[in-house]
């Protein structure tokens, strides 16, 4: 599986500084703690459906999309993580 980009890496490049939107003004807009979205930001912290929604309302999105980002990053970071674990495992014959 190929590495997925970070959600918070997508939301600080992709969102934030094509518009010129502060982290803090961001939190403000979607009426969040701003650490909220510094966690996200720097990887420690996973969009959660609320975030999601709010994120969605904010940029004109889905929360799909984001909670998208978050499924495939977390899969992509849990299969590098196992990857001999998962190797091992044989498909069952049924």
């Amino acid at each position: 599986m190929a590495a997925a980009a970070a959600p918070g890496d997508i939301l600080l490049k992709d969102f934030l500084r094509p518009a010129r939107i502060t982290q803090r003004g961001l939190a403000r807009a979607i009426d969040v703690p701003p650490i909220r979205i510094s966690e996200i930001i720097r990887g420690k912290r996973a969009i959660s459906a609320d975030t999601a929604l709010r994120l969605a309302a904010f940029f004109s999105t889905t929360p799909q999309f984001w909670l998208s980002l978050q499924t495939n990053w977390e899969l992509s970071r849990t299969a590098r993580a196992h990857s001999e674990t998962y190797a091992r495992i044989q498909p069952h014959q049924g």
